[in-house]
């Protein structure tokens, strides 16, 4: 009897195995995927006291949190936009898969490949809150908590040696904590040129993978396994510090350009100019300026009666884009009454030049640099100049140049002062965006900034009748060397439009060290103006070094 039994449990074994291996093979293999229905929502007041205390981690971050604000109308917003955004966003990634999917036809066996259904489905994401940063800088900074559970029907048909398989994603749960900033805001729409995105902790990824009907996620250690790899690997990417950089706008059509380095120009000599006086004789002076700019031309000094004028004269000015911008040479008469008359001109590409080397042109001078008639090619004498363009240090050239010179800052000191005296020139910028109650008396609401550096004065734009007035301006000082002992006077001040016996009134000043500057390279920072209540003045800084 015993015998018989253990008989018969190893034949219903042996036959009941494979029997369900069978039947388990067939339904995993021409079963269909399901379309994803619906979840059912519930309201808070229908829950009982377990199930809440289960949700607590669900409670939005601007409950939580108070630096987090309530975004209810972003995602009223999101809601009543998704089914348009769906169709978008699915219309983008089949466009951008196409090109993916034709890689791997022809290999692995791939005979095709491509998207079943492709939706969304109907429950966008929901963003539980939103920090913004204020920031000193040229742009904004917001990190907004972003879940969702959503209900997508993606489905991928694979041809695989005549063989259709079928691969759904489900149950897609997606978490994260996104730091975006709209960076160099500019006044070219949409106003800002890239967007970095950095996530500052880890997202969390949840979703089920069913191939050919059946769940290969439920697999035993595969679901951890998923989980950490794509953790890890978006960590690597994307994890604060690291950023993914969205440029929006190209570099060429931002309005606001910096300065990029300096052109040192040395007029030496004119030959054989054109007689323009009843004497037969001309009083010539040379103008330089860059194209696309708009400051005052430089000008040499006038030489009374010479036809051969010597000038031996340095100028400096401001490039900004030396692949493009080219120096304006013009040379005129001086007449002592009416317009002055032009001698020649001629003009030199920035790009024909290399970085921290001297170039000398003799230049024929041209009646017109916009026409090429043979009348026009009337010998007008030559002009002779010396060119050198030299670009700015970046940071990384700093910190390698100070490596280097680590071992011989102990012999460079300066004998007067006893500190160190780095001989560099280079260029002070200064950009004053605004202030903050500003308040004058009587009628002073005119405001506009007045700036003092080594008894050069400059000022900005007037902003009428306002204590909040935002100039956005920039101003340049060209120096032979770092302004390590000196400060600089920034005054608001205010102007009346009618007539006053007090024109001008003083709404608060500030005087900047500017050791810091030279040796941080850059500070922004609001200043507490003096002889103000409680008036600011918002002020960036900046030294670029040669």
């Amino acid at each position: 009897m015993g015998f018989l039994s253990t008989f018969l449990g190893i034949l219903g074994f042996g036959i009941g195995l494979p029997f369900g291996i069978l039947v388990g093979f067939y339904f995993f293999v021409y079963s269909k995927p399901k379309d994803v229905e619906n979840p059912i929502v519930r309201p808070l007041h229908e829950m009982d006291t377990t199930t809440l205390q289960e949700i607590l981690h669900e409670i939005p971050l601007w409950v939580k949190s108070p630096d987090y604000d309530r975004v209810d109308w972003l995602n009223q917003f999101l809601l009543d936009m998704w089914p348009y955004l769906d169709k978008a966003i699915c219309k983008t990634i089949r466009i951008m898969a196409r090109p993916i999917f034709a890689e791997y036809i022809g290999k692995y066996q791939i005979e095709s490949i491509d998207f079943g259904n492709l939706s969304l489905g109907t429950l966008p994401p929901i963003i539980q809150g939103m920090k913004a940063y204020d920031t000193e800088e040229r742009e904004l900074v917001m990190e907004p908590a972003m879940k969702w559970a959503g209900n997508p029907n993606i489905t991928l048909m694979l041809k695989i040696l005549s063989l259709s398989i079928t691969v759904q994603l489900v149950d897609l749960q997606v978490f994260v904590a996104p730091r975006i900033t709209l960076k160099h805001l500019v006044p070219t729409f949409p106003c800002f040129s890239s967007m970095v995105v950095s996530l500052m902790g880890k997202p969390h990824v949840d979703f089920g993978l069913k191939v050919l009907g059946g769940d290969i996620m439920s697999i035993p250690g595969l679901y951890r396994f998923v989980q950490e790899a794509i953790k890890k690997q978006v960590s690597i990417l994307y994890h604060w510090p690291q950023t993914l950089e969205i440029p929006i706008l190209d570099a060429s059509t931002v309005a606001v350009r910096k300065p990029v380095g300096i052109l040192h120009v040395k007029v030496i000599r004119a030959i054989r100019l054109l007689k323009m006086d009843l004497i037969g004789t001309s009083d010539p002076y040379v103008k330089l300026s860059l194209s696309e700019e708009r400051l005052p031309a430089k000008k040499t000094t006038v030489k009374k009666r010479n036809l051969n004028p010597e000038w031996n004269e340095n100028f400096r000015l401001i490039v900004k884009n030396p692949q493009t911008q080219v120096l304006n040479i013009n040379v005129y008469d001086w007449d002592k009454v009416g317009a002055h008359d032009r001698l020649g001109s001629q003009v030199v590409p920035l790009k024909l030049l290399t970085p921290h080397e001297p170039k000398e042109f003799t230049l024929d001078l041209l009646k017109s640099t916009f026409t090429s008639d043979s009348h026009h090619k009337k010998p007008r004498g030559q002009i002779v100049v010396e060119l050198t363009y030299d670009h700015f240090k970046e940071d990384s050239d700093d910190s390698s140049e100070h490596l280097k010179r680590d071992g011989k800052k102990e012999n460079r000191i300066d004998r007067a002062s006893g500190n160190e005296s780095p001989s560099e020139a280079g260029l002070l910028l200064v950009t004053v965006y605004g202030a903050d109650d500003v308040e004058g008396g009587g009628a002073h609401n005119n405001p506009y900034v007045f700036i003092l550096f080594r008894r050069e004065k400059k000022k900005s734009k007037m902003i009428r009748k306002t204590h909040h007035p935002m100039w956005n301006e920039d101003f340049q000082f060209m120096l032979e060397e770092p302004p390590l002992n000196d400060k600089i006077h920034i005054e608001v001040m205010s102007k009346r439009t009618r007539f006053s016996f007090r024109s001008k009134e003083s709404l608060g000043f500030v005087e900047i060290n500017l050791a810091d500057v030279v040796h941080n390279g850059h500070i922004n920072q609001k200043y507490h103006l003096i002889g103000s209540k409680n008036g600011v003045v918002h002020v960036e800084l900046g030294w670029k070094k040669t």
